[in-house]
């Protein structure tokens, strides 16, 4: 027990003191500036405005460099528990001031520790991975190599989220963090790459900068990250914001007019809209986070809160491919629907699709496994889902798109919604191929033609269908918020054990 009468602290907690004020950024004024000449906070001063006041208890604050002959604040690499809206999570950084931010013997067995206490807890992981991979002339390893870092945080996968932040340099060791991590939340300047140009110009003969190597607009196209923000304080917002649609319903909030919804599909059919209106529509303002917006452009995915409940968003985009299923929009939903579930997140389809794109060149990219994927995912999955038909829904698109072979806990339609094996127009040519065959007059063929797929449009329409009751119901647009607000309410709570439903694939 301190003694407040005492004028100084005793010898030995002098020394204490002394050492773990050493290594923060009060007592670093130098590295603070090599900092702010990068653009970017310090590590302590990031996780300071990312989490909660006071709520930061670091690990291994007193760790050293392996080798006597070298120092570093903390050996590069700041962690411990914190909680950010009262929530816990383990946040974890490399300091790009101490030896660029590069992964040594002792740090390693600093983030071994701290990713086997978020497992043991269930403690969710937010990481700055800024830094230039190993550490080589302070890698003083056992005689085998044994170096458990990444295989201890791939194990956290589908058992707490991971979210990686990258706002400098990632490269070699942090890049790979970051591919294993749930989510990666970029900015602009930040470079990441699987290694760095000392690397690449001992395996290429090439000297390149590392904005060269791995900018980010390059891995923004190729969906490597899902989120990019402006600057680092956009980055620290998504990543809470992110966070908490892990912590259950949040206060209801207000949206949009929803008689707004009544209007977003066109009159034509033929007519493209974007799906992010409705999207928006729907959702609770200012909740949706949409991610990897720049690939797989054929589909929108996006995490949002309707009437305050999270829900996991999946639509398809008209305005690119007119809504068909590629192989990219395929990967880019059946790992949506993995990381959904993995966390009982309850998904929402919003389907307008033609079907999954078709022709010679999409084949070269293996459609046939890709798009194979979607089912997989969404057919083990256990989480709640809902299926919203806005106007197409054409084949196997519409079959992975949450049809009623899929089994959705609620499947509505829209008055705009048409449904069909495969489009209308090419379903005639095959049904009636012999009829329209054995008619000359060229008009006359346009005439039946258009006969028989009025005929078939008008079996396949949205009242039609419910008739059958091949859907549950046909909805008035303006309703369907708050139908979906209800049926969110109804889901059972999900089961409280931490144990891994499934993992969610890096890709």
């Amino acid at each position: 027990m301190s003694n407040e009468n005492e004028a100084e602290p005793r010898a030995d907690l002098a020394r204490v003191l002394a050492a773990r004020a050493a290594r923060l950024d009060a007592d670093r004024p130098d590295a603070v500036a090599r900092q702010d000449k990068r653009g970017l906070s310090t590590i302590r001063a990031a996780i300071t405005a990312f989490t909660d006041a006071d709520s930061f208890v670091e690990y291994g604050g007193l760790a050293a460099p392996a080798r006597s002959d070298m120092s570093g604040a903390a050996d590069g690499v700041v962690m411990g528990t914190a909680k950010v809206d009262g929530a816990a999570i383990v946040v974890v950084g490399y300091d790009y001031t101490v030896y660029a931010g590069t992964q040594s013997a002792i740090n390693h067995r600093k983030t071994e520790r701290i990713f086997a206490l978020a497992e043991r807890n269930g403690w969710p992981v937010v990481g700055w991975w800024d830094g230039g991979g190993a550490r080589p002339h302070d890698m003083v390893l056992p005689a085998r190599g044994e170096n458990p870092t990444f295989v201890t945080y791939a194990r956290l996968s589908g058992k707490v989220p991971t979210i990686a932040l990258v706002t400098g340099r990632a490269f070699a060791g942090q890049a790979n963090l970051a591919g294993l991590s749930d989510i990666v939340i970029a900015i602009p300047s930040a470079t990441m790459g699987m290694a760095g140009p000392p690397l690449v110009a001992a395996a290429l003969g090439a000297w390149l900068t590392p904005e060269e190597i791995g900018p980010m607009d390059i891995h923004e196209a190729a969906g490597a990250i899902d989120i990019l923000c402006p600057d680092e304080a956009a980055a620290l917002a998504a990543a809470r914001q992110y966070l908490g649609y892990f912590q259950g319903r949040q206060g209801p909030r207000e949206a949009a007019a929803q008689s707004l919804l009544r209007d977003i599909i066109p009159e034509n059919p033929r007519r493209a809209y974007n799906v992010r209106r409705v999207i928006d529509g729907l959702s609770d303002t200012d909740s949706v986070l949409e991610l990897r917006p720049k690939f797989g452009k054929a589909a929108v995915t996006a995490l949002a809160r309707i009437d305050g409940w999270p829900v996991g968003m999946i639509a398809n985009q008209p305005m690119f491919l007119a809504g068909a299923i590629d192989s990219d929009a395929s990967d880019k939903i059946a790992r949506f629907i993995q990381l959904c579930d993995a966390y009982d997140i309850p998904l929402l389809f919003l389907c307008d699709t033609p079907g999954l794109m078709v022709g010679p060149e999409i084949e070269k990219t293996a459609l046939v496994r890709h798009s194979a994927r979607i089912l997989t995912a969404l057919a083990n999955a256990t989480t709640p889902f809902m299926t919203v038909v806005l106007r197409k829904a054409y084949g196997l698109g519409y079959y992975v798109m949450g049809s009623a072979a899929c089994a959705p806990d609620l499947l509505l339609a829209w008055p705009t919604a048409e449904f069909g094996g495969m489009g209308i127009e090419g379903a005639v040519n095959i049904i009636h191929g012999n009829e329209l065959n054995a008619i000359g007059d060229e008009a006359e063929k346009a005439a039946l033609h258009k006969q028989r797929t009025d005929e078939l449009k008008t079996y396949h329409t949205a009242l039609a269908t419910a008739q059958r009751f091949h859907v549950d119901d046909v909805i008035d647009p303006a309703d369907t918020r708050a139908i979906l607000a209800n049926t969110l309410a109804a889901f059972p709570s999900p089961d409280s054990d931490r144990s891994r439903k499934r993992v969610v694939e890096p890709w």
